[in-house]
């Protein structure tokens, strides 16, 4: 369901919109009256995704490099002309091995772009929500950053620094006017699915009580929720689309 001009005069940085719950985010805030700039290492991805989604601009960057995520905030503040969104969406899995066979340029690779990214996204784009006295950040974790997945050590501990950074930085802005929350899906349809063995993504679904993996845009729903207004005395917290796995 999309509710009519929610996002109207909001603008957002999504970061891994080229494909997946960030691109379906991004389509979502701007058929609901928002302005999206797209953040994605991949510059093909980002343009079919800018063509589907409506977004205003394009960013190639990767998200690990500290120097261009601070170029990129910039640049995303002068299209814009204000940011009040962050979606902190980019990441990737990393090998599906026990941790005493990870590979170790891999699990550096992982936390590199799950976790040191996003701090860095949040670093370089916190001074404008700060400015404007209004920001919402939504951070893009998992259920295995609250339970674990076996042979996906470097992903599961990522996300739950992810969830930890979340509670940190949240009740650090709790005065500020910016709301920041974590996102705890389950696993669902994305393309992100391609970097997993077959028999890892059929172990995540036989761990949902519901018995299938979800929609992107049920996780869409929710971050969007999350980016809005609506969502206004819920900080420092996590949110759940799970299926039923999560227990906590």
């Amino acid at each position: 369901m999309i509710y009519a001009g929610r996002f109207s005069g909001r603008c957002a940085i999504v970061t891994g919109g080229g494909s997946g719950l960030g691109k379906a985010a991004a389509a979502r805030i701007t058929a609901e009256g928002g302005k999206v700039v797209l953040w994605d290492l991949n510059p093909e991805a980002l343009e079919t995704s800018k063509a589907d989604t409506g977004a205003v601009g394009v960013v190639a960057v990767d998200v690990s490099d500290h120097a261009a995520v601070a170029v990129a905030a910039k640049s995303s503040h002068e299209i814009l002309g204000k940011i009040d969104i962050l979606i902190n969406s980019a990441g990737i899995t990393g090998a599906t091995v026990p941790l005493w066979e990870f590979p170790l340029d891999s699990w550096q690779k992982v936390m590199d772009i799950n976790l040191n990214g996003l701090f860095y996204c949040c670093r370089e784009v916190i001074p404008f929500l700060i400015d404007n006295g209004y920001g919402r950040i939504v951070n893009v974790a998992s259920v295995a950053g609250k339970e674990g997945n076996p042979n996906a050590s470097a992903y599961s501990a990522s996300k739950a620094g992810v969830i930890g950074l979340t509670k940190s930085l949240g009740k650090e802005l709790a005065t500020k006017g910016v709301i920041v929350n974590a996102l705890t899906p389950a696993t669902f349809e994305s393309p992100i699915l391609a970097q997993l063995p077959p028999s890892q993504v059929e172990y995540m679904r036989s761990k949902i009580p519901m018995g299938r993996l979800g929609i992107v845009d049920e996780s869409a729903a929710t971050v969007c929720f999350m980016a809005s207004e609506e969502c206004s005395f819920t900080t420092a917290s996590t949110f759940d689309t799970s299926g039923g796995r999560t227990t906590f």
